[in-house]
C-alpha cells in the first residue's frame, strides 16, 4: 500500500532523511519509531505530498507521489502532530468541506459523521466554531474528518497526544477494523508501549537512518520495543 524506497530529504546541509527504505503492506498496523528530530515527521509529509525530496521514490497503491501527487491523495489520509484547522468553522462546516474535497456522497457524510462523532463525544460540539475547541477536541474532529472518505492509507503523527484514555482507545479499534478492511495504517509515535502491543510492525530511525524494521515481535526479540529502542539510540549508525 505504501512503498518509500530509498527516500532522502535534505534541509540546506542536514540530510533529515538518508537512504530509507520501507514497505507498509495492505491490512498492516506500522509504527514509526524515533527520538525528537529523526525524520519522522519530515518521512510523513514527504509520503503524503507535502515535502518534496531529492532522491528516492514512495508510491502509494502502486501510483507515485512524485508523478501523480492528486491521485496519491485522494487515497490517502494524513492527521498531523498539531491539528491546524480552520478556526472560523464550526465542526460540521470543515467535515462537509472535507467530504466536497473527497467527493463522499451526501448519505455516507451524514452516516460517517455521525458514528464518529458520537464514537469521539463531540456531537454537541459539532456547531460550535473550531477556535472554540480545545487541543484534544481539535485531535478528534481532524480523526472524524480523515476517516470521511474511508481511506485505503492513514498516516499519522503522534494520533494520541492530547487524547484522553477513552478517545484513544477508539483510536486504536478504528486503526484495526479500517486494517481488517483492507487499509493500511502507519503512523509515529514516542509511546513505545502502544507501538509494542497495537503494531503488527514497527521500524525506528535514527538521524534519518533506518535502524532496524520488521514484525514487532522480531524487532523486539527477547527485550521490550523500549529497550531495543534505547540500545539503537545509544548504537553509533
Amino acid at each position: 500500500m505504501l512503498r518509500i524506497e530509498n527516500l532522502s530529504k535534505s534541509y540546506g546541509e542536514k540530510k533529515a532523511v538518508d537512504g530509507l527504505s520501507l514497505h507498509i503492506a495492505a491490512g498492516e498496523i506500522y509504527g514509526f519509531i524515533g527520538h525528537n528530530g529523526a525524520g519522522k515527521t519530515t518521512t510523513l509529509k514527504a509520503c503524503v505530498g507535502i515535502l518534496g525530496f531529492e532522491e528516492g521514490e514512495i508510491y502509494v497503491d502502486g501510483i507515485s507521489v512524485r508523478e501523480n501527487p492528486i491521485a496519491c491523495k485522494k487515497k490517502i489520509a494524513y492527521i498531523p502532530d498539531n491539528p491546524d484547522l480552520y478556526g472560523f468553522m464550526t465542526g460540521v462546516q470543515y467535515l462537509q468541506f472535507i467530504a466536497d474535497i473527497y467527493g463522499v456522497s451526501a448519505q455516507e457524510r451524514k452516516e460517517r459523521t455521525e458514528k464518529y462523532a458520537a464514537l469521539f463525544e463531540l456531537t454537541q460540539d459539532l456547531a460550535n466554531p473550531i477556535a472554540a475547541y480545545s487541543h484534544g477536541m481539535k485531535q478528534k474532529l481532524a480523526i472524524i474528518a480523515a476517516l470521511i472518505h474511508e481511506p485505503k492509507l492513514m498516516i499519522m503523527d503522534e494520533p494520541f497526544v492530547g487524547l484522553d484514555p477513552k478517545a484513544a482507545h477508539a483510536v486504536k479499534e478504528i486503526m484495526r477494523q479500517r486494517c481488517a478492511a483492507g487499509c493500511a495504517v502507519f503512523f509515529s509515535t514516542h509511546v513505545l508501549e502502544v507501538a509494542e502491543k497495537l503494531c503488527d510492525k514497527v521500524a525506528i530511525i535514527k538521524d534519518g537512518k533506518l535502524i532496524k524494521s520488521g514484525k514487532t515481535e522480531e524487532v523486539r526479540g527477547d527485550a521490550s520495543l523500549e529497550e531495543v529502542f534505547l540500545n539503537g539510540e545509544n548504537a553509533n549508525v
